[in-house]
């Protein structure tokens, strides 16, 4: 992996370091989540990707954001107890984080412009985008938010070889 999506780092749920560079040489799925979205229930389609393909190499990650309605309005233990208990969640999460704006977590905009969306626009427009990160760490492809899980199947496949 370059050394750009290695050199980000955030927090987990409960504090523990969250470093990138731990992911060397891994597909990722980065996502930024919500627990009080219409979208919400994908968190069980992304713990299937999860457990499906973690084998072989794919590292989903989640990274709760409250800048979209106030669907993530809990604090760092309600969020990681709402995962766990309604989707079992396994994959690592991380602290609350913004995804757009001037206090947008550096990875985020690392993200958006590696892969801007519709017309070029680097703004996310909702919970539940997607960025699929190859092996080498190259940003592949963004994902829009109704994208569910299981349709980023073929696209993961690819990436794992």
């Amino acid at each position: 992996m370059t050394a750009s999506i290695l050199s980000f780092e955030s927090r987990t749920l409960d504090g523990k370091p969250l470093n990138l560079a731990d992911y060397a040489g891994k597909v990722l799925l980065i996502v930024n989540t919500a627990s009080n979205c219409g979208f919400t229930p994908q968190y069980a389609g992304l713990e299937a990707l999860h457990r499906k393909f973690a084998s072989r190499g794919l590292v989903v990650l989640g990274f709760p954001c409250n800048q979209f309605g106030g669907q993530e309005p809990g604090s760092e233990v309600e969020i990681g107890a709402f995962c766990e208990k309604n989707y079992g969640v396994s994959f690592p999460v991380s602290e609350k984080v913004d995804v757009n704006g001037d206090d947008a977590h550096p990875l985020f905009k690392y993200l958006t412009k590696e892969a801007p969306g519709l017309l070029g626009t680097t703004a996310i427009k909702w919970n539940f985008t997607k960025f699929l990160v190859g092996r080498d760490g190259e940003v592949v492809e963004r994902f829009a938010p109704a994208t569910k899980p299981e349709d980023m199947e073929s696209a993961i496949e690819k990436l794992l070889g």
